[in-house]
């Protein structure tokens, strides 16, 4: 029986691969080095959800790049069917299509990313995952083939790690709309007796607010 691979986790590197795209030949995440980005994988093309959201990612592609964030899709069908539903695109509907789509047809790069999901189909599920300048997997989201995409999700999560990374905080359910602490960042929570005190003392000062030394949060 054939092995079949396992998606990879979060943390990892992001595994190096050749791969065949509308914009030519390209090797991953060397490509992309230096810079966030976002490869979701679709079941096919000329299919009615995947369609909206090729679409949704083109419209939103200006707020990824002022993230400094590319993006790339993916699915197995031939290079040449990509070329020619990104013409129906454009031709149908008005939008020009203009990030790389992998052309993933003997379904190498699928196998090794582990986007073919037996229990849904012989087709690549809808797959995120978020690398960072590194390399390095940040986040990764799966849906079902009948499910589209949240893309404003996607953005809010690229901007979100970015925030976290540069000033090492958490971010809380819905942000920056949180209904307990609005657009507030979470200050992480006290591992020790010294810093658990220290943290009710910054908040008797202003500098921070808590709810207790464990939930803490501030303003950017």
């Amino acid at each position: 029986m054939e092995e079949r691979k396992g998606m990879p986790l979060l943390g990892d590197k992001f595994p190096e691969l050749e791969v065949v795209t509308t914009h030519g030949p390209m090797k991953l995440p060397e490509a992309f080095k230096g810079k966030w980005f976002v490869l979701f994988s679709h079941p096919a093309d000329f299919t009615p959800v995947c369609t909206t959201e090729f679409v949704a990612f083109q419209k939103k592609m200006d707020e990824f790049k002022k993230l400094n964030c590319e993006l790339i899709g993916l699915s197995i069908d031939q290079v040449f069917s990509h070329i020619k539903w990104e013409e129906w695109i454009e031709e149908k509907l008005g939008v020009k299509i203009e990030f790389p789509i992998i052309a993933d047809n003997v379904g190498n790069v699928s196998k090794e990313l582990g986007l073919i999901h037996p229990g849904k189909g012989s087709t690549t599920v809808r797959a995120v995952f978020i690398v960072d300048p590194e390399g390095v997997i940040r986040l990764i989201i799966y849906y079902p083939q009948e499910f589209g995409r949240n893309i404003d999700e996607i953005v809010r999560a690229v901007k979100g790690l970015q925030v976290s990374d540069a000033n090492g905080v958490a971010l809380p359910a819905n942000w920056p709309n949180n209904d307990l602490i609005g657009d507030k960042v979470i200050v992480p929570p006290a591992t020790d007796v010294k810093t658990a005190k220290e943290r009710l003392e910054q908040a008797e000062k202003g500098e921070i607010e808590c709810f207790d030394w464990w939930l803490c949060c501030k303003k950017l």
